[in-house]
């Protein structure tokens, strides 16, 4: 059946970008692990993930083919690649709702423990989100923290600050302290408690450039490009409905009030894809924080409206369990929040633009 509502602009692939590659991605990768995610990341299999805190089938075959070290040297363990192929394959994992850890075991955690000089974990990898949570007092680490799949995991990262410098402690799970929780997805999301001697803990300086900052702008980029790939199916579930979809011998997408969801949607995850995209590209080529916090701005207004929007547009059909909407919608809310809420990232950006002055405002958005 055609999905094409020509009077909406919305082309018949309901979203120009989705699947497509950023420059200087290959190809093949994204077909790889689309194919991958189409086979695996089934509608029963992110059901049963919110039962299990854990999706087996689907981490297993990313696993086998070296997906989550990706843009991880080969000489540390890694499966090699840029940070753009890792973001690519991110943008599949958020596309197909996949109920893995691939952000916090490559991007993240593997980033991490590749600078401090540490052995790469064979399994799933995460990461305590914020430096600030956890305190060194008298050679003790102290504190708590909401750790995204702290429980799958085969090790627990953190950035501490110390008097020297930032140092990388790395932690077995089953040290730690854990109350299972899940966020608005039934991800997990559990509260993990320290309190061990820094002594009895793997522990190096972090890499030149790393430290809690680093850490969040790399975080925060990766929900932004998770939320760029959901927000591309959640418009093309919203295309297919709407036109499979009658209402008085038509399809509801023919209606005017319809087509301007669809409009708002499309233009929504657009948005979305080309922040992801020029944040990533700064990213890898350096200082990215600018972009990072515009992207975040961007992307969090986009989920916003995009789900609304969507949501509409689906009436009651949208709200239900059967129907796979909510993996993403879903998501898309629980992601807003980890890594900086977009409150955060909007002061950043004011307050970095107010102290370069009036002189530097054209240049800087402009750029």
């Amino acid at each position: 059946m055609s999905t094409a509502v020509p009077s909406t602009g919305v082309p018949s692939t309901g979203v120009p970008s989705a699947g497509v590659p950023s420059a200087g991605v290959d190809p093949l990768l994204v077909e790889t692990v689309e194919r991958l995610l189409e086979e695996e990341s089934t509608f029963d299999a992110v059901e049963q993930a919110e039962t299990d805190g854990w999706c087996a089938p689907v981490w297993d075959a990313l696993e086998a083919s070296g997906f989550p070290w990706i843009s991880l040297a080969e000489d540390v363990g890694g499966s090699g690649g840029s940070l753009a192929d890792a973001m690519a394959v991110l943008r599949s994992v958020g596309r197909h709702a996949a109920p893995v850890p691939l952000a916090e075991t490559g991007v993240l955690g593997g980033w991490l423990a590749a600078g401090a000089g540490f052995e790469l974990p064979s399994g799933p990898t995460t990461v305590v989100p914020d430096s600030r949570a956890l305190t060194l007092d008298g050679g003790r680490l102290r504190g708590e923290a909401t750790v995204a799949w702290a429980r799958p995991a085969a090790r627990v990262l953190a950035v501490v600050d110390a008097p020297d410098g930032p140092l990388i402690v790395s932690a077995p799970p089953d040290q730690l302290d854990i109350e299972p929780r899940t966020n608005l997805a039934g991800e997990p999301r559990d509260v993990v408690r320290f309190d061990h001697a820094l002594a009895d803990l793997e522990h190096a300086p972090a890499a030149s450039g790393v430290d809690g900052d680093a850490l969040l702008q790399r975080g925060c980029l990766t929900r932004i490009v998770l939320s760029a790939g959901a927000l591309e199916t959640l418009t093309q579930l919203t295309v297919d409905y709407t036109n499979e979809r009658r209402q008085f011998g038509k399809p509801v997408a023919a209606f005017q009030a319809v087509q301007l969801h669809l409009v708002t949607i499309a233009q929504a995850s657009v948005r979305a894809s080309m922040a992801a995209d020029l944040a990533t590209r700064a990213l890898a080529a350096g200082d990215a924080r600018f972009e990072i916090a515009a992207a975040r701005v961007v992307v969090d207004a986009a989920a916003v409206e995009a789900t609304r929007a969507s949501h509409q547009a689906h009436g009651a059909m949208g709200v239900t369990r059967e129907y796979r909407l909510h993996h993403f919608s879903r998501r898309l809310w629980a992601w807003r929040h980890e890594y900086g809420a977009a409150k955060h990232w909007r002061r950043a950006l004011g307050t970095d633009i107010a102290a370069a002055g009036a002189d530097e405002l054209f240049p800087t958005i402009s750029r």
